[in-house]
This record gives C-alpha cells, structure tokens and sequence, in this order.
C-alpha cells in the first residue's frame, strides 16, 4: 500500500478485484464453483460486506489519525473473537488464550513503542479504529460458522466478489479514481492481490476452517512481526531494540494460547 501511490479505497478495491478473479480461476479449475445456496451465500455476501468495511473503516481511522494508533487499537480484534466465540462457537476460548492474548497485545505494544500507546488520541481516528477492530473480529466469527459448512476456495471466491462489489460502490460514492496509473503502481496493485489477498487469505481461510478462530485471530498478530521485517528489507526502515524484544513477546504469547492441559493436537 505504501509503495502504490493511489487512494485507500481504489488500493483496496483493487486489491479485492484481482484476488476475486485468481479464486473464480481456481473454482473452476478445481471444480469448485457453485451457488452455495440462498442462506449459505447470504452469509458469505455478508462477510464480504464485512470484510471491505473493514478495510475501509481502518483506512480512514490512519487518515484522521495515525497509521501506528490505528494499528494499535484494530490488532483488539483478537480479543472481540474470544468474546464472540465464548459466546456463539462451539470451541470455547480457554484460560490460556487470554494469558496468551495478553502477552501477545503487550508484545504489540513494545514492538510499535510505549509512547504511542500513552499518547492515544480519543478522537474520530480512535473511534473508527476501535470500529474496525470490531468488524474484523465479526468478520472472523461469521467465517469460521460459514466455511464449517461449506468448500473453502468456494466461499473466498463468491467472499472477494461481494467485497469487491461494495468496495466498487464506496469508490463510486467518494469519486475515487480507478485509472491513469502508471505501470509500477499497477504492479503494485496486482501484487496486492495476488500475494497480500490471493494467496494469504486462502492460507488464513484454510486456518479458519480447521484451526479454533480465536487462535487464528492471535495468531495473526505475528503481521506486525513480519510487517516489521518487510519495511525493513524493503522500505529500509530501522530494526529498534523495542521491535525485537516485542516480537519475541508476540511469538511468547502466541504460543502460550495453544497449550492444553492434555496431550492434544495443537489444532
């Protein structure tokens, strides 16, 4: 996003347009497409509603923010999906995963650095990114009961359809341009959909599926990690002590959250 020069919205839209194609080529060639059914696909547009309002609420929370208070507040996410599985999934969040929650969160905090966390501004920003932590965590909830019922590569396709349908129309209502760029940026674009939506989100589907969603939804704390050493290596942004003793907490209390008491698989 930072190397494509374009606004949020049309990055998202696009991002979410490029995938929704890979997934209708996969669908076919695995065979996979079909209509899911009324109240299966409903669910399925929903979460794609979810998953763009999402995206665009977090953008707008970095622009009347920060993009570091946006990230520290909508990464509570894993906390919304423990409550939310408590209460409407089967598999309920154990002792260990708020433990591990906890650890991971204030791992996240020494990583992005103490005086961001003490310096949040209760504004618009902070509001909005509270929201899209929220939504986030909903989208997850709503994932996990729907791909319990149905193939994965078909509910990412007909998911990244609707997404790209209601990103379209947000581009349309806040007249956001959708050409004249040049051909680096529109790499960068096909890049954001093929490796950041295409391939990761088929990973994190899969997860979702056969993992408990609360461990999926800590687990993916560990973006900051990778966040951190991508813009170092690409971006040539500083590795700070605070980002390696953080990670490490990170990874501590991701780990905590898949002991069990008993000899289980970690699945």
């Amino acid at each position: 996003m930072k190397l494509a020069p374009v606004n949020e919205i049309t990055s998202a839209f696009y991002r979410l347009f490029f995938a929704a194609i890979l997934f209708f080529v996969l669908s076919l060639g695995t065979r996979k497409l079909r209509y899911p059914g009324a109240r299966k696909f409903g669910t399925i547009v929903v979460c794609g509603i979810l998953f763009a309002s999402d995206i665009a609420v977090w953008n707008k929370s970095i622009e009347l923010s920060s993009a570091t208070q946006a990230s520290l507040l909508t990464n509570l996410a894993p906390v919304w999906v423990g409550i939310g599985a408590y209460f409407f999934l089967k598999d309920k969040p154990k002792r260990n995963f708020w433990i591990g929650t906890v650890i991971s969160l204030v791992g996240m905090v020494i990583l992005m650095g103490w005086e961001y966390f003490f310096e949040l501004q209760f504004d618009a920003g902070f509001i909005l990114a509270i929201i899209s932590s929220l939504i986030y965590a909903f989208y997850i909830i709503a994932s996990k009961r729907i791909l319990n019922e149905v193939n994965v590569i078909n509910f990412m396709f007909w998911n990244m359809l609707s997404a790209s349908v209601f990103l379209f129309l947000l581009t349309t209502i806040f007249d956001t341009e959708l050409s004249g760029f040049s051909t680096d940026t529109w790499w960068y674009l096909v890049l954001q959909g093929v490796v950041c939506q295409f391939i990761g989100w088929l990973c994190i589907s899969f997860a979702l599926k056969n993992m408990r969603a609360n461990r999926v939804s800590v687990s993916l704390l560990l973006s900051v990690v990778f966040t951190a050493l991508f813009a170092w290596y690409i971006l040539s942004e500083p590795i700070t002590t605070n980002m390696i003793i953080g990670g490490m907490i990170v990874l501590l209390g991701i780990g905590v959250t898949f002991i069990e008491r008993k000899s289980k698989s970690i699945i």
